[in-house]
């Protein structure tokens, strides 16, 4: 299997962090691409139509790609069981995969967009998103993010770390004080340290 990969990507990691915690990591070759929505890369497009990563590539199968559809697949091919909290579960990785896309979003409004075109209001826009997810953790989820590693904690620990990286100053961690605890502990895992941008 050839995964096409971004160690900056949140995720990426989250597939990353499957493959480490399911002792899957020797089982993929990494393929580093450079990809944004204006200059796609061309050998991904061949095995993504939409361009996008992560892709996961199989011999005589066809590729998939989707981070949720890749830890699915990848739980089920070595019966992780990182889904036995059932929707509960998938829900609170929707909401991770929620705090990526707002948070990708922003680096693209950044990082794409010429400066003087910039849009302030999209970009607050999208930290609320961040924030009210968050928040939404904070009170509903923390007990989710206990006990043995399932795919909610691997995907908000992907999330959380990719708004550190790309957005120290978005402030999530205000009023948020148990979720910061369990991220500041939860970094400490070997998969966590492994699956660095700048450990890559």
């Amino acid at each position: 299997m050839k995964l096409f990969y971004s160690a900056a990507s949140p995720f990426v990691r989250k597939v990353m962090l499957v493959l480490h915690e399911t002792d899957q990591i020797d089982a993929v070759e990494l393929v580093q691409v450079a990809t944004t929505v204006i200059a796609p890369d061309a050998t991904l497009a061949a095995s993504n139509p939409l361009g996008k990563i992560p892709a996961l590539a199989r011999d005589g199968a066809v590729t998939l790609y989707d981070s949720r559809v890749i830890c699915a697949f990848l739980d089920d091919r070595a019966g992780g069981g990182l889904y036995a909290g059932g929707w509960d579960m998938k829900v609170l990785e929707a909401t991770a995969d929620g705090i990526m896309d707002a948070g990708v979003s922003m680096s693209y409004e950044k990082r794409l967009r010429p400066q003087d075109m910039q849009w302030d209001d999209w970009l607050e826009g999208q930290r609320r998103k961040i924030l009210g997810a968050c928040a939404a953790v904070e009170a509903r989820w923390i007990p989710s993010l206990a006990g043995p590693v399932n795919i909610g904690q691997l995907a908000m620990a992907a999330a959380l770390a990719y708004v550190d990286f790309r957005h120290p100053d978005a402030g999530w961690r205000e009023g948020n004080p148990q979720l910061a605890a369990w991220l500041a502990e939860f970094e400490s895992r070997p998969s966590m340290q492994a699956s660095r941008p700048d450990a890559a």
